[in-house]
């Protein structure tokens, strides 16, 4: 006898599992708890606990009542019962296709790019790198996330590229599409692809311009800018680190990140981790008397917290990248004039220019990657001493520079 709709609203949990019939096959299992699951059952081939073939009773999962309802099951047995007399057992078909769902999504473009960011994390990448990937990753994630990595065509990667490029941001363009190549190569290499479809758009793109981060390289106008420093009137913390940033050689995130544990303020020394460096080394740095001495006053603030520069927004992060370069811009200096990036470009000019320090010294102190690893080596230890005397001259350097009117 057929299974109502009014049979099923009317069916209560039992102490034990019991089932209505419907036709077919076709039944609802209602649990002690009070679901209600569709199961079909049929006979296929197979064998018995000694491998001898016979026709056994096998049981379809269906979905639960009320999603799946009355009208839905018995379609979905009636599939079953065709493939059946197709000669493919459901339940193996059913196993099959979510085996291989399972696999086309850990091959889509989106589990792989996952699993080539997490290689990265392995192999120690910055942490600013690991986010930039990822974030990256999201990006491209809109139109290619969840397409078969071995599916994709090179006009499809060209496409998820173009609206940067016609918004006239060639760097984002670029470095999506260097991204997908990346992604690529590393599914290449994981044997989920046989090429790099990105290798067929090279030159497609528009050709970026050199981009040069802004920077003061007259020693008059850096006096200028010094002075408008000390002049701040904005966020303590902020004229503290406004205030360190030509003196240090640091990137602005280097700088910005910084710890109290990192620092010793009676040896003068700061130690930073490499997972905090653009080139993955430890980096240690000797410090000014004038350093020291802007650290003491943010100690004041901020001593009793992990970050140096801490978020105004939560003590557990620390200072926006954006803090100094919008301090700038409120002294008056704009981003063809001056970045917080470019205070590396200053001390690098002025360091070279007055010819008393070796220029491995000033690339030490600039924390720049040596590509001979042998050199390297060598360089990481060589050059402390000169590089002690270089922090204090150049700090030095600076108050002479601000005070000469």
């Amino acid at each position: 006898m057929a299974l109502t709709a009014t049979a099923i609203k009317n069916a209560k949990p039992r102490q034990r599992p019991y089932k209505l019939s419907d036709e077919r096959g076709l039944y609802l299992l209602i649990t002690p708890s009070g679901g209600m699951l569709w199961r079909f059952k049929y006979r296929a081939d197979g064998h018995d606990g000694v491998g001898t073939p016979k026709r056994i009773e096998k049981s379809l999962s269906l979905g639960a009542y009320p999603d799946v309802t009355l009208k839905d099951a018995r379609e979905r047995r009636d599939a079953a019962r065709q493939s059946l007399a197709c000669g493919i057992d459901p339940a193996r078909k059913k196993r099959e296709e979510k085996q291989a769902s399972r696999a086309n999504a850990l091959n889509a473009f989106d589990g792989v790019g996952e699993a080539f960011i997490a290689k990265c994390q392995r192999d120690g990448l910055a942490d600013a790198t690991i986010r930039k990937r990822r974030w990256l990753l999201k990006i491209v994630g809109k139109s290619l996330g969840g397409r078969p990595i071995a599916d994709i065509k090179p006009v499809e990667i060209l496409d998820a590229v173009r609206p940067f490029e016609a918004a006239q941001n060639h760097e984002k363009a670029r470095r999506t599409l260097e991204f997908v190549g990346a992604v690529f190569r590393f599914a290449v290499a994981s044997q989920l692809v046989s090429h790099d479809p990105t290798r067929d758009l090279r030159g497609v793109l528009s050709a970026r311009r050199p981009r040069h981060l802004s920077a003061i390289l007259e020693p008059t106008k850096v006096g200028e800018l010094l002075r408008a420093i000390s002049g701040y009137k904005g966020h303590a913390a902020t004229q503290i680190a406004l205030s360190l940033s030509p003196h240090v050689f640091l990137r602005p995130g280097e700088l910005r990140r910084a710890e109290w544990n990192e620092l010793d303020l009676v040896t003068g020394i700061w130690r930073i981790e490499a997972g905090k460096m653009k080139g993955r080394k430890e980096h240690v740095m000797p410090l000014s008397r004038q350093v020291i001495q802007l650290f003491r006053r943010a100690e004041i603030l901020t001593g009793q917290q992990r970050f140096v520069f801490p978020s105004v927004r939560s003590s557990n992060r620390p200072m926006s990248e954006n803090t100094i370069n919008g301090a700038l811009r409120r002294l008056g200096f704009t981003s063809e004039e001056m970045t917080a990036h470019g205070f590396r470009a200053t001390a690098s000019t002025l360091l070279n220019e007055s010819g008393k320090w070796q220029p491995d010294a000033i690339e030490r102190a600039l924390a720049h990657k040596d590509r001979d690893r042998v050199r390297a080596a060598y360089h990481r230890g060589a050059h402390w001493q000169e590089r002690v005397d270089m922090a204090q001259w150049w700090s030095d350097y600076l108050d002479e520079l601000e005070a000469h009117l």
